[in-house]
């Protein structure tokens, strides 16, 4: 990135305009508001944006659960697609189910703004060390 930015934030992030709601320890809430980026060829929301939508909620919620000095990757998230959506909002709800000591699981919804149910997930994370940095930010073995 150019520029210093606050953790949990990104490119893909700003791009979607997706917004992290605080819904407390465990659960991560991701937000967009669809517009014409967020279409596939059939004028309905992608595929890919509730993935990302989906993802980064999950992270969110294991994040939240970790302790300091540790950190999460997506192992494997399962995405299935219940109706298209085409405007207004999406908010993506993830949930921790259980966190184990390498692995968190979670499961995910997302709705439109009318509360009808877009998609549902279920997501495996890894638990992470983070790794010491030298001054130049690099990983020290």
């Amino acid at each position: 990135m150019d520029e210093a930015t606050e953790y949990g934030d990104f490119p893909l992030k700003r791009y979607l305009g997706m917004e992290m709601a605080e819904a407390g320890s465990g659960v991560g809430i991701a937000r967009v508001e669809l517009a014409e980026q967020h279409q596939n060829p059939n004028g309905v929301a992608h595929g890919a944006v509730l993935f990302a939508m989906v993802d980064t909620a999950m992270g969110k919620a294991t994040m939240d659960v970790l302790d300091d000095g540790r950190f999460c990757a997506s192992v494997d998230v399962q995405l299935r697609f219940i109706r298209p959506a085409s405007s207004g909002w999406l908010e993506a709800e993830a949930t921790v189910l259980k966190k184990g000591r390498s692995v968190v699981h979670l499961e995910a919804r997302v709705v439109d703004d009318q509360k009808r149910l877009i998609a549902t997930a279920a997501g495996t994370f890894a638990i992470i060390d983070m790794p010491s940095l030298s001054a130049e930010g690099r990983p020290v073995s």
